[in-house]
């Protein structure tokens, strides 16, 4: 059976390219085509410009006619999670509040991805300014998980999520300050890298927000870190270049020193199939030679009210930037959460970031003695469509196990490891010690060539 041109690796475009078996205007035509099958159910996209993307793919196929190509993914179609700037088109950060203007300049991330020749045939969906691990938003229509149009995609890179389930081409980034990558890598059964802070500079840079990748494969993934992580000057916070030798993702586990944490202080329950999906792949780095060790909840509520109370008053400060009649757009989780932010002091907010710190020092020391820490992305499976979180009493469960890596700026991953009996996907996820970004992606590789095979891609009705 011969795989469709959208299902393709970036990798294997690139092969193909090569050997002029393939085009990089097929390969957009072929990826706009998917988008059209599937965005009247799912609504991941924003801004797509069907004309600029085919304009850009024509320039890749001239290129590659002359035995020239541009860079390292000239002619691969990519999409940007649409709070990453592109030149020339609004950046609404979710939200109908904010107010329409083209970027003026491409974010970093989007000027590397141009440099390295690659197709931007879309931007992708969020909540409003990114504040949910789900996916309503107060501007664009609700994103839908594409292997249950009933469920969430989870957030806050809500279509970039969705967009790498439905096929729309290899590579796709998100954002993260508490799981917005990882949390719908989970849910759409795809992969997704939280990198170090600092690693993709970002502009502005802010305290615990990185870019990152979210593809189909582990190794797709690394070829966008190859291309997004060369520096740039605005971000005053990023990380020296690096050299790492991104494609070199093989690595024996056997002795690895792994941490896995599937409890928590509070005591309430995981759910038991994602529970058991991450149990059994802790088994496959037992089996392969790790060590494999329990490793307690170093967290308390009260680290985890810090953050809290700090991203709720993050909620007031930017609505009370607007005039009222824009901020009254905003969808009501942010009025709720800038309400609440209302009754803090400005002792309690500086408490807050205290706490937000401890939270830091405690990941940090916790995770420390291990090579790696496995444990679940979401201690849930994806819940309604419409819903902005799980509906359980505990408001902050859905980003325990991803928030706290935020943090600390550890890299951390999402890969799928099972999906549950009514077939909606599950996340292993593998963080490391801080700058061991490539040994991320190394473990990930590892688990991926191991794992039971995966269910089919889903395909819309």
């Amino acid at each position: 059976m011969t795989t469709p041109l959208y299902e393709l690796s970036a990798l294997q475009l690139l092969e193909r390219y090569r050997d002029r078996a393939l085009s990089p205007v097929e390969v957009t035509q072929a990826v706009l085509a998917r988008i059209e099958r599937w965005e009247p159910h799912i609504h991941a996209t924003y801004g797509l410009d069907a004309e600029a993307a085919l304009a850009s793919a024509r320039a890749s196929e001239a290129r590659w006619t002359q035995g020239k190509p541009q860079g390292d993914l000239d002619g691969v179609p990519v999409t940007l999670k649409e709070n990453i700037a592109t030149r020339g088109t609004p950046t609404p950060i979710g939200s109908a509040a904010t107010v329409l203007a083209p970027a003026a300049a491409d974010a970093p991330a989007a000027a590397r991805l141009r440099e390295a020749g690659a197709v931007i045939v879309t931007k992708t969906t969020m909540p409003d300014f990114g504040f949910l691990g789900a996916a309503p938003s107060s501007f664009h229509a609700l994103t839908r998980n594409p292997w249950d149009l009933g469920h969430n995609t989870g957030g806050s890179s809500s279509g970039a999520g969705a967009a790498a389930a439905a096929g729309y081409g290899p590579l796709h980034l998100g954002t993260d300050i508490g799981g917005s990558v990882r949390i719908p890598a989970s849910f759409c059964g795809v992969f997704g890298l939280k990198p170090s802070q600092g690693r993709i500079p970002v502009d502005p840079p802010a305290a615990a927000r990185v870019i990152g990748p979210m593809t189909r494969t582990v190794a797709d993934a690394a070829l966008l870190m190859q291309v997004v992580t060369r520096p740039d000057a605005r971000d005053y916070m990023s990380l020296p270049p690096n050299d790492f030798a991104w494609q070199r993702l093989e690595r024996n586990v056997k002795g690895l020193r792994i941490g896995l944490w599937t409890e928590t202080m509070g005591g309430w329950p995981i759910d038991a199939e994602v529970k058991e999906a991450v149990l059994a792949a802790a088994r496959l780095f037992e089996q392969a030679g790790a060590i494999v060790e329990p490793l307690a909840d170093w967290t308390t509520l009260d680290m985890r009210m810090g953050m809290a109370h700090f991203f709720t008053m993050r909620c007031r400060v930017d609505l009370a930037a607007m005039p009222p009649e824009r901020a009254k757009l905003a969808a009501g989780y942010i009025h709720q959460a800038a309400e609440f932010a209302a009754s803090l002091t400005p002792e309690d907010t500086f408490r807050a970031f205290t706490r937000m710190q401890a939270l830091r020092a405690a990941t940090v020391a916790a995770t420390q003695p291990f090579d790696y820490v496995l444990s679940p992305v979401s201690p849930v499976l994806p819940f309604a469509a419409d819903a902005i979180n799980s509906g359980s009493e505990n408001l902050l469960k859905d980003s325990h196990f991803t928030s706290v890596f935020n943090q600390s700026e550890q890299p951390a991953a999402s890969i799928n490891c099972g999906h549950a009996k009514n077939g909606l996907p599950i996340g292993l996820q593998i963080a490391g010690r801080r700058f061991d970004d490539l040994g991320v992606l190394q473990m990930a590789r590892f688990y991926e060539s191991v794992r039971p095979a995966q269910a089919r891609w889903p395909e819309p009705a």
